[in-house]
């Protein structure tokens, strides 16, 4: 039967916050604070962002809100009132964390992969046992404390996403979770335009996780890096048990070989000295040393190597993230791998090393279509000129490319590699029929804030 126990009631709403209750006691059985997504039940949050949150507390109770967190009365329905919506909303995180002592809580960040690798642990959680995890990419200062509050009390076992756009973020996000294990994916070119120190000021910020594990908890630590003494040094000082996942002799989990296969790869490994195969259907080279980092994680969260490997092998990429569809056009097929969420120059040389072994028909080309990547600062030029080196050593045949920094590529690039560029990703994605054709294999990648996703949108429709 499924379970019917409120997530909250307004007496626990009052008792989490310090806050009063206006009109009749209520139950909630979900809660958010965009009013477009109430589902009958839920919990109205007014936060306070480009607009006022309450101004859409009547439409959130005439679509169902049984009540609604606020920072005064409001019309329509009962609310609880607090002083600052957003302090109530972590009160309420830190209440659901703490009545629930039992739950076996995790927190992943990195400069790389943090979603992905976040979602597989969740994979592997759900099979071990009521679970819960982050949604989407809600890593921030407000995705954090709503993941805590949503988490059931029947949950056993959770994981978070911490993620981070300046320097002082990840700390405070990982307190709130306390985790009993925490990893960082890796350290790479990320938000750099925020740190006056670059990469080491990056490396530090997500070192910084480690300052919330709880008491005896576990730090998984990429020992490839160029940064992971930061990460071992804060991981000490937060009196961690640490782990380490890489290449080289001396690590916990230490990846052999990654061998791509058909519907995606296996892994060789060793796990705390003994050897390790097992399979994937994730196709990225980064999936090896990622499929590690998770495998530490489920292990330090209490999950049987079996549970955790067939986690793994059934995880599929997720939107945006490697996704592939075999896309018909006139005279037959070509191959879409969508990497449109996100680029930075650390995930961009492992998609083109991932493009560049996939096999190809004959007469078929791998071709890299991008857009800009962002928040690089003034290394932005030669960070996207660097990108020509791995596009070479990959192989790749044919670069399309949108938007003011890539042209800085497209310009650099040889004559027989230079596609298409246009000003825009739109622009791109309007002529997307020239770009590809049948036996081509095409990776779509770039940051998420200049549309990539539109170029991957548009070659998809051509298969009508």
């Amino acid at each position: 039967m499924p379970d019917t126990t409120p997530l909250w009631t307004s007496a626990e709403i009052e008792a989490a916050t310090g806050g009063r209750l206006s009109g009749a006691p209520f139950e909630a059985h979900g809660l958010t604070y965009n009013s477009r997504e109430i589902v009958p039940g839920d919990l109205f949050l007014a936060l306070k962002g480009a607009r006022d949150g309450h101004e859409f507390a009547a439409s959130a109770f005439a679509a169902g809100a049984t009540g609604a967190l606020t920072e005064h009365p409001v019309e329509g329905g009962p609310s609880v009132s607090v002083a600052d919506t957003l302090r109530g909303l972590e009160a309420m995180g830190v209440f659901s964390r703490d009545r629930a002592p039992h739950v076996r809580r995790g927190a992943v960040t990195g400069s790389v992969g943090k979603t992905s690798v976040t979602q597989a642990i969740k994979a592997g959680l759900d099979l071990a046992g009521p679970a819960h995890a982050s949604i989407k990419s809600y890593n921030n200062h407000i995705g954090v404390p709503l993941t805590l509050a949503r988490m059931p009390q029947s949950t056993q076992r959770a994981v978070f996403e911490i993620g981070m756009n300046a320097p002082g973020e990840i700390a405070p996000l990982s307190k709130f979770v306390r985790p009993h294990a925490a990893c960082v994916t890796t350290v790479g070119l990320v938000h750099i335009e925020a740190f006056a120190d670059g990469e080491a000021g990056v490396a530090a910020e997500k070192a910084s996780i480690f300052e919330g594990l709880a008491e005896g908890g576990t730090a998984v630590l990429n020992g490839d890096i160029a940064f992971a003494h930061v990460l071992d040094e804060a991981a000490r000082r937060a009196g961690a048990r640490r782990v380490t996942f890489g290449t080289k002799a001396g690590h916990d989990a230490r990846l052999l070989a990654f061998e791509p296969a058909l519907g995606g790869a296996v892994v060789r490994a060793e796990l705390f000295g003994k050897p390790l195969d097992f399979p994937l259907s994730q196709s990225g080279f980064h999936w090896g040393l990622n499929s590690l980092c998770v495998l530490l994680m489920l292990d330090a969260l209490d999950v049987s190597l079996d549970t955790a490997l067939k986690a793994l092998a059934d995880f599929q990429p997720l939107a945006g993230r490697g996704q592939v569809a075999v896309v018909s056009v006139p005279g037959g097929t070509f191959t879409l791998v969508d990497e449109s969420y996100n680029a930075n120059p650390l995930s961009m040389a492992a998609g083109f090393r991932s493009l560049g072994a996939r096999p190809v028909p004959a007469g078929g080309r791998r071709i890299v279509v991008l857009t800009d990547m962002l928040e690089l600062g003034d290394q932005s030029r030669a960070l996207h000129e660097g990108l020509a080196g791995p596009i070479d050593a990959a192989g790749l045949d044919l670069v399309h490319a949108a938007g003011p920094e890539m042209k800085k590529l497209h310009d650099v690039l040889p004559d027989a590699r230079r596609g298409e560029w246009r000003e825009t990703a739109a622009e791109l994605a309007a002529d997307a029929a020239t770009l590809a054709g049948p036996g081509d294999v095409v990776m779509v990648k770039g940051s998420n804030g200049s549309k990539a996703s539109l170029v991957a949108k548009a070659l998809a429709a051509l298969g009508g």
